[in-house]
């Protein structure tokens, strides 16, 4: 049994999603920040965790991954400010 874990993140200005899959949350995260976790996210300068869920198995983390993506921006919205209502940054302590 492996850790894993689907996120979305944001840019500081709220105004993009970026949905991933990892097996290590905080070394994602630190690698998000430092500008290395993906072109896509470096572009846009995304690095707030606004959302993540846990997962015991990566096929579960992937699977919902690819639903996620699949989702309209509202449902997205919706479901971040479920767990996360004042859109904080998740990954400060």
């Amino acid at each position: 049994m492996k850790d894993a874990y689907t996120y979305i993140l944001t840019n500081k200005n709220r105004t993009t999603l970026y949905i991933g899959v990892t097996n290590n949350l905080t070394r994602r995260m630190s690698e998000h920040k430092s500008g290395k976790g993906s072109k896509f996210c470096a572009t846009y300068n995304i690095d707030v965790l606004l959302y993540f869920e846990h997962y015991n198995q990566m096929f579960e983390a992937i699977n919902r991954e690819k639903q996620l993506k699949r989702w309209h921006r509202e449902w997205k919205w919706n479901l971040i400010k479920e767990m996360n209502p004042e859109l904080k940054d998740l990954s400060k302590p």
